[in-house]
């Protein structure tokens, strides 16, 4: 276990906002995290899980014991005439295992292509795009509780997935014991995730309900498109309209596309009939957040040096560079303008979906 002290956090949030965290840990193993825990100094101290650093805002130097998670590895641990069940280190790439498994000639994540991050922070936000989220390819994954040091398995229910939520961005509910009800699952600031399986069914079926993956069929005249077809597809599409944070730095969708009821939606479209909007199987209607921003008149628009991005009006970006660049505060700034701006027309509260820190 190395133990490294006062380490800029700038190369490792992809706004690239400058910070430093006072102690940082590389996990590299389970091992790693046990010898944390068993030190007399680093144990009780307060701890923060570090992936790709690609959701969260950093507002300031982290005080807790940053644990960055760097465990690889990646294998097939079950083939079955269902599925495919992949076993995937916490620390790869999202990306780069998306790639990896489609090379194996087991598809099935290819419309969650160029999410950034790690495969250990996936299941936290329950990633998604393009009518894919992780739970619908979510096997199991193996933890740490950072309190006891108990390595634990959970599965998808255990994992309480929800639209870009789980189990793990959530507190422990309080025990009530005069009821008999024992404390809830909560597993925020608790929970290291070492390991993830997923599960890729068969036979693989596309999904290519999304309007821009019909312009794509349209535009080819192919509408029956490969796994590796759609990969590239989406990857051009994210491209077109998603900054690169290694050229801009951002935490690509900042607000949660927010639902609302038939109603809501109908009163809406009666005010703004070009709103965008998509419904959902349970009957409740999602409604474009980038739409709503772009309406009031955000797009192009900065704070400081945190800016909306101009081709597309859901993404927060740094327009600085280096130590002049984007502050915590700025970037914290401008969203909640935002969320004001489109309360105030549209009656609607924008839930961003970084972590902030």
């Amino acid at each position: 276990m190395l133990v490294e002290k006062n380490v800029p956090l700038q190369p490792y949030n992809t706004f690239r906002i400058v910070a430093r965290a006072h102690t940082l840990i590389r996990v590299k193993s389970e091992a790693d995290v046990l010898a944390v825990l068993a030190d007399a100094e680093l144990g009780p101290a307060p701890k923060f899980v570090l992936g790709g650093g690609s959701n969260i805002v950093l507002t300031g130097d982290v005080k807790p014991v940053v644990l960055k998670v760097e465990i690889t590895g990646r294998r097939l641990v079950g083939d079955t005439p269902r599925a495919w069940i992949v076993e995937v280190g916490g620390g790869e790439s999202w990306h780069e295992t998306v790639r990896w498994t489609l090379e194996q000639g087991w598809p099935g994540l290819e419309n969650m292509a160029l999410i950034p991050g790690t495969v250990g922070a996936a299941p936290v936000q329950n990633i998604g795009a393009y009518g894919v989220e992780l739970q619908d390819r979510f096997e199991s994954l193996d933890a740490i509780d950072l309190q006891t040091g108990q390595a634990f398995t959970l599965n998808a229910a255990q994992c309480a997935f929800g639209y870009r939520d789980s189990v793990f961005k959530h507190a422990a509910a309080p025990a009530h014991e005069a009821l008999g009800r024992p404390a809830g699952l909560g597993l925020a600031g608790r929970a290291l995730i070492t390991r993830v399986r997923l599960r890729l069914p068969k036979p693989w079926k596309p999904v290519l309900g999304y309007l821009d993956l019909e312009r794509k069929m349209a535009e080819t005249g192919n509408h029956q498109p490969t796994a590796q077809q759609i990969f590239d597809w989406i990857c051009d599409i994210r491209r077109a309209k998603l900054p690169d944070p290694a050229v801009i730095g951002n935490a690509g969708s900042f607000f949660k596309n927010p639902t609302v009821t038939p109603e809501q939606c109908a009163d809406i479209i009666a005010r703004d009939p070009k709103i965008v909007h998509y419904q959902l199987d349970d009957g409740t209607v999602k409604l474009a957040a980038g739409w709503l921003i772009d309406a009031c008149g955000w797009k192009g628009k900065s704070i400081g040096q945190a800016g909306v991005y101009e081709k597309q009006a859901l993404v927060l970006v740094n327009r600085g560079g280096g130590e002049s660049g984007a502050t915590g505060g700025e970037v914290m700034t401008l969203a909640k303008a935002i969320q004001t701006s489109v309360y105030e027309r549209f009656g609607i509260r924008l839930e961003p979906e970084p972590v902030v820190v």
